[in-house]
């Protein structure tokens, strides 16, 4: 468990490490320069090297031991669906989760080929939000294979966002995530097509969170959207939980 300046969320929890780039959304990846940098710190998990994925049997303790209800990442120095992770463990992890459905537990993948071929496999306890990353229109296609899952609460992360999203297909996603690049060469981010997703969501009434503008300065840029600030989140799953 680790407190996270993430936005969206409070608690990161990484029972997998490592992982391989398989999209444009992954070139200036935030999990492998962390990883780089625990691994200079000495700090065991990460000794491994980013390509290498490991998992952590020792780490499906963890939520266990957490006396208040918290909203989780799950493996954000990861990706829980990478070919690399057994289907048991992947099992091992959604008993986890299911175990403790006083927390909110958040799983994003840009794996969702395999997210979709295994789902019934899975148990999905209704406080398991399940996302998937959709950078550009290349990717589309992960919408399609979220909603073939058991997931009760589905949603996108559209960051780092490097291209327009004029047409997505939001029936059956609750939640739509948008973040800029930021690091020492981000790629631009329109804000016009931050706009245009921000409308869809408005207008397919679904909740819509900003989350940075990016760039080399993320603090300075800030999060406002037209002087305003998008925090919305699926309250109604949230309430059930916190």
């Amino acid at each position: 468990m680790a407190q996270t300046s993430i936005e969206w969320t409070e608690l990161t929890w990484n029972p997998v490490t490592g992982c391989t780039k398989i999209s444009a959304g992954c070139k200036f990846c935030y999990a492998e320069v962390m990883t780089k940098r625990l691994k200079a710190m000495g700090v065991e998990k990460y000794q491994a090297g980013f390509k290498k994925v490991r998992i952590h049997e020792d780490a499906l303790s963890i939520p266990y031991t957490w006396k208040k209800s918290k909203v989780v990442f799950v493996n954000s120095m990861s990706d829980l669906f990478h070919k690399d992770v057994p289907v048991e463990f992947i099992q091992k992890v959604f008993q986890v989760m299911k175990d403790n459905g006083q927390h909110v537990f958040q799983v994003l993948t840009k794996r969702a080929d395999r997210l979709a071929e295994i789902s019934h496999l899975l148990s999905w306890s209704h406080n398991i939000w399940m996302g998937v990353s959709v950078e550009d229109d290349r990717v589309l296609d992960r919408i399609d294979f979220l909603r073939q899952t058991g997931a009760r609460v589905k949603f996108l992360s559209c960051e780092p966002l490097i291209g327009p999203l004029p047409n997505l297909n939001l029936n059956g996603i609750d939640w739509v995530i948008v973040g800029g690049e930021s690091g020492h060469k981000p790629r631009p981010m329109d804000p016009e097509w931050v706009l245009d997703i921000q409308e869809q969501c408005q207008t397919a009434k679904v909740a819509f969170f900003f989350k940075q503008w990016g760039g080399k300065n993320k603090k300075k840029a800030g999060r406002e959207l037209n002087g305003q600030t998008y925090d919305e989140m699926p309250e109604v799953e949230l309430e059930r939980y916190i």
